[in-house]
């Protein structure tokens, strides 16, 4: 009954559901996995911010270049602010108020390559009177550690004005600074009044963001294809077992007639011709009339 699974047509239906179904399951593991790994991240990176509030800072230079590991991490630097080149941060938003940062280049006292310290934030748009003027003389800055922005999580604005930043990192900075700057930057834990601190960003890519459920989404997707597969397979197979059991009642649908048998079967239904019925004659046009009533005499 079942020896219609053996032919080449359901050896292709097998072979390919029989393949589909471990392929579909490793990448459905897959996916779950990175998923699972990225909520263990956002846990880590979420504890690792709460040790980073309150441990001991740590000098920049062992801090450096930034990781994940050490995003985030409270650092200290003594340096001198340079005015000079202050720059403000536009459309940055602070506990859901629209306003700016404020950043401030600090030269290193070991001579390092300078360091951009967002001393605050103030509301409002960019104003460089509403600014008030960095501690001169050296100073020791301690704050949260960061990594160089990316344009695409923060959407900077276009043509700004001079003394006005998009982007914090290294590679923004490098055509508006007269020296060369670290691909980093620290967001002061204090800020003088009338500036904010800016809370310290997390690490991007490493948590519960929109690629997480992303991932858990293609989960879904890779085991609701194997269903699919089943699904499909179990209609052919069934679709196979009823044409076999109409075939063995002959309720198959029928073919054409051969000719013969349809002409019989028109003459035996046809009526039988009515013998006081007059039978039809061809019409004859005026002129054949005319024609057949000449006398042999007048045609020659």
């Amino acid at each position: 009954m079942y020896r219609f699974l053996l032919t080449p047509r359901w050896w292709g239906i097998n072979v390919f559901v029989a393949l589909s179904i471990p392929f579909c399951l490793v990448m459905g593991f897959w996916q779950l996995d990175r998923f699972e790994g990225r909520v263990d991240t956002h846990r880590e990176r979420e504890e690792q911010a709460a040790r980073a509030e309150t441990s001991e800072p740590r000098p920049l230079r062992e801090l450096l270049p930034v990781t994940t590991a050490t995003l985030g991490e409270q650092a200290t630097v003594t340096g001198t602010y340079d005015p000079e080149q202050e720059l403000l941060v536009p459309r940055r938003d602070l506990n859901g108020e629209r306003g700016y940062y404020v950043l401030t280049p600090l030269l290193p006292a070991d001579g390092g390559d300078a360091l951009p310290v967002v001393r605050g934030w103030l509301p409002g748009e960019a104003d460089p009177a509403a600014v008030p003027a960095a501690p001169s003389g050296e100073v020791t800055v301690v704050g949260a550690l960061q990594g160089a922005e990316s344009p695409r999580d923060v959407s900077p604005p276009t043509g700004l004005p001079p003394g006005q930043l998009g982007v914090i990192g290294a590679a923004s900075l490098i055509n508006v600074l007269p020296y060369p700057v670290e691909n980093a930057w620290v967001t002061v834990r204090e800020a003088e009044a009338p500036l904010l601190a800016v809370p310290p960003a997390s690490a991007t890519n490493t948590g519960l963001d929109m690629k997480a459920f992303q991932n858990l989404g293609y989960t879904a997707e890779w085991f609701a294809f194997i269903a699919f597969a089943l699904f499909m397979w179990y209609r052919f197979f069934r679709r196979e077992l009823e044409a076999q059991h109409d075939a063995a009642l002959g309720l198959g649908a029928p073919g054409p007639e051969p000719a013969p048998a349809q002409a019989r079967a028109r003459e035996e239904t046809s009526p039988d011709p009515d013998p006081d019925q007059e039978p039809d004659r061809d019409p004859v046009s005026p002129a054949d009339a005319s024609a057949r009533t000449r006398s042999p005499s007048a045609s020659a």
